[in-house]
């Protein structure tokens, strides 16, 4: 459901809070240690005999900042810090206040890496949320396995990491608050059925996030019947390119009645740009996607001559937060930040670095093995269900038995650390304001 706007007052905790979130950067702590893996999330890794014992947890986050996924990654950084803030004011985590050292990917694999490496080497973190860029969470993910570190992502989305974790590559270190494009490309291929569009063509960035979207979309519609007009010959453009002239003509030739566009903010605007250009975009609709949702990709495309958005009309899908704590979040959120808007995936942020807490009260080890021993045991039944971040983690000291509900959803983390949601229809009025419209269903 669309994300609503409440207002509260603050209390003393929350006051704390905001201060905390001002003053927001790196922080430093004591712990980490090394533990023999296990296949799935959760699923009984053994304890570290060695290193971090006593230490206080430290989690790491590894986010996009800056880069062509930054409109987007800007404030989940932010929502990190608020979960982190929030449970240290409530008692922090085995009795110890939890820091967080948090890096810009940059939106870009190489950068990732070498962030990342600087969280497992020289910083010893038990947990990361990140990254959000499935690229980046791609050449991540092989270092937090190595250094059994538990790893959760708001937001990277490809089918990809479904298909290694069934093949045991993660060993269970790997998760993720945002439901998998398996199920967003279905979404967007339903709207598609649904607003009565018989052909499409695809084009879409050339990274793990794009061509996995890719695959499962092309898959979706042609299975209701639809037509890929350049599924022999799909488009997809190099996100380090200059322009994108050849990719926009080749994406929009054969006049389809929809472009399903996977994109990134930067980049996706070049291209938008240069078919705007050639004239390519008259009867045209574009179908988006999360990687764009947000009002500087709107604003980078740009206006025609009349002041009407070059985007007007356009269709997307976003995984939708209708979590049990969502309201109670969004005035949390408010209050601790000044009045800002809870933009796309920051539930999902939010979500991600609470459950890596809950997880280490649960182990009573502030380990990433200690991590990944409990992370599905405080995020799924058959414990009980509860909203309020401070009160799960109580429960959790008491040695009770939760299931976290989440701003984001009910973060059901399954064997292969994925979460099943739901998704948000939005569209680009003339003036260049998004606008959710609508929920849709995979294979509604």
């Amino acid at each position: 459901s669309e994300l609503p706007i409440v207002e509260k007052s603050l209390d003393l905790a929350t006051e704390a809070i905001a201060l905390n979130l001002a003053l927001a950067g790196t922080t430093a702590g004591l712990m980490f240690a090394c533990a023999e893996p296990e296949p799935a999330p959760g699923e009984g890794a053994s304890q570290p005999t060695t290193g971090g014992e006593g230490g206080a947890l430290k989690l790491g986050a590894l986010l996009p900042a800056t880069g062509d996924l930054s409109s987007i990654g800007q404030n989940m950084p932010l929502a990190v810090q608020l979960a982190v803030d929030t449970i240290n004011a409530c008692g922090g985590v085995n009795g110890q206040d939890v820091t967080v050292v948090i890096e810009d990917d940059l939106t870009d694999p190489t950068a990732g890496v070498s962030a990342m490496t600087k969280l497992a080497e020289a910083d010893q973190v038990a947990g990361v949320v990140g990254s959000f860029a499935s690229s980046v969470s791609s050449a991540a993910v092989p270092i937090a396995v190595r250094n059994n570190i538990m790893m959760i992502s708001p937001g990277s989305t490809s089918p990809v990491f479904t298909d290694q974790a069934k093949k045991g590559e993660f060993k269970g270190f790997w998760a993720r608050t945002a439901p998998p494009d398996t199920y967003q490309a279905q979404a967007l291929a339903a709207l598609a059925k649904k607003k009565g569009f018989t052909d499409a063509a695809t084009v879409v960035i050339n990274n793990d996030y794009g061509v996995g979207f890719e695959k499962v979309f092309v898959e979706s519609f042609t299975a209701d019947g639809g037509n890929v007009t350049n599924k022999d010959n799909p488009v997809r453009y190099d996100p380090k390119a200059a322009t994108l002239v050849t990719e926009a003509a080749q994406g929009f030739a054969n006049s389809p009645d929809a472009v399903a566009a996977i994109l990134y903010a930067d980049t996706g605007s070049v291209l938008v740009q240069s078919a705007y250009r050639q004239g390519l975009m008259n009867g045209v609709t574009l179908l988006l996607t999360d990687g764009v949702y947000s009002p500087d990709f709107v604003e980078k495309v740009g206006k025609d001559a009349n002041g009407v958005s070059l985007l007007s009309g356009a269709l997307g899908t976003v995984p939708g937060a209708d979590g049990k704590s969502l309201e109670a979040f969004t005035v949390q959120w408010k209050d601790a930040t000044g009045g800002k808007d809870v933009t796309a995936f920051v539930p999902h942020t939010y979500d991600a670095t609470i459950l890596l807490m809950l997880a280490a009260e649960a182990a009573k080890s502030n380990t990433g093995a200690g991590i990944q021993s409990k992370i599905r045991d405080v995020s799924n039944g058959p414990g009980e269900e509860v909203t309020d971040a401070c009160e799960a983690i109580a429960m959790v000291r008491e040695g009770k038995d939760i299931n976290y509900q989440g701003a984001s959803g009910n973060v059901d983390i399954d064997e292969n650390g994925d979460v099943v949601g739901s998704y948000d229809v939005w569209t680009v009025k003339e003036d260049g304001t998004l606008e959710v419209i609508d929920k849709v269903t995979p294979g509604s």
